[in-house]
């Protein structure tokens, strides 16, 4: 496939902006660093398009180790790095989408900083995006992520399980390595709610999105953030924001066990006018419909109180990141002495 050329015959070159939420990047992002460098320069893409990172955000969700040092070596080092720092620790979407907001890329790649996402497969993407005329590109896995089979096995159920009962659009292609483009990310970023599950609301707005075939690598040396309580709050936030088709379902079940109840109340009548007495009197029948009719209520009161705290969050206005200054250079990274400024201490 030929390049495309601008109106002074050069070929047009795709400008990108890398965003990589960073809780856990001490021992990892030097090395993701210095395979993004060669890309900083005009290059080319299978297909023979140009495109060139033009900016690396690091935004940094506020981990337990000492990442903040090494973006800002990072960032000291290379002018193309730009730090982005979160006031608290607010999770891998919200500082995603806090890099999205910084970017100014036409282009923008959301990047793990774990390692095992190839920095060179993000060509393999923008080839995609144009070759099918997408806004939005998922990695498609070639090989089983790095994470253990029963791990692989619940995140590829619960997608399921989102698209075809809840409406979540393509959640069976959802994956943090992504290309997007730039305009759409940073529009998703601004008026994305708090507890909106990134994916979920760039589905709002794709117009076409598309998968690219990728090989995922072993992850770096350090350990996954992610317990089974947090992956299950991530299924559950994304259940919330992907439409009211859990709403739905309320009502649906609310209205089997009513004509449930109609055709039990139906047979005792018919039971009772044809062998003048009940077949089974007792309690036993009365509790168990108690029981369900009782756990359906307090099942769907519970999902509609779900539901009605993601509206009041949003209401309130609780801000879904909070971008500030380094806070080395502000006044807890200040020495008493002399305006020194001193590195902040890892959180313990």
């Amino acid at each position: 496939m030929s390049t495309v050329e601008t109106g002074g015959g050069e070929p047009y070159v795709h400008r990108i902006s890398v965003v990589v939420p960073v809780y856990q990047g001490e021992k990892t992002l030097p090395g993701l660093v210095e395979e993004l460098r060669p890309l900083t320069a005009v290059f080319a893409t299978p297909n023979g398009h140009s495109a060139r990172i033009e900016e690396v955000l690091l935004a940094y969700d506020r981990g337990p180790d000492q990442s903040d040092r090494v973006i800002r070596q990072l960032a000291t080092a290379n002018d193309w790095i730009a730090p982005v720092w979160l006031s608290r620790n607010f999770g891998q979407h919200a500082a995603t989408l806090a890099g999205m907001a910084s970017s100014g890329g036409e282009w923008i790649v959301t990047i793990d900083e774990d390692g095992q996402h190839d920095p060179n497969q993000i060509g393999i993407m923008l080839d995609t995006a144009l070759a099918e005329r997408a806004d939005l590109v998922y990695a498609a896995p070639l090989n089983s992520p790095p994470h253990g089979f029963v791990r692989n096995l619940a995140s590829k159920a619960s997608k399921q399980v989102l698209e075809t009962v809840f409406g979540g659009g393509h959640a069976s292609r959802f994956h943090s390595y992504r290309l997007v483009l730039g305009e759409i990310g940073r529009s998703v970023a601004a008026y994305a709610g708090t507890g909106v599950y990134l994916d979920v609301a760039l589905s709002w707005v794709a117009a076409r999105t598309v998968t690219a075939p990728i090989m995922l690598r072993e992850e770096g040396d350090r350990r996954s953030g992610y317990s089974f309580r947090r992956l299950f709050a991530h299924f559950w936030s994304m259940v919330l924001t992907s439409g009211t088709r859990g709403l739905r379902l309320v009502t649906g079940a609310g209205a089997v066990v009513f004509a449930g109840g109609l055709l039990f109340a139906l047979y005792l009548v018919v039971a009772r006018l044809v062998g003048g007495e009940l077949i089974e009197p007792g309690w036993t029948s009365l509790m168990v419909v108690l029981l369900l009719g009782c756990g359906v209520v307090l099942v769907a009161l519970g999902i509609i109180a779900e539901y009605l705290g993601v509206a009041v969050n949003m209401a309130l206005g609780k801000p879904t990141y909070l971008i500030v200054r380094d806070p080395a250079q502000g006044p807890l990274g200040l020495s008493g002495r002399g305006g020194e400024t001193r590195s902040a201490p890892a959180p313990r």
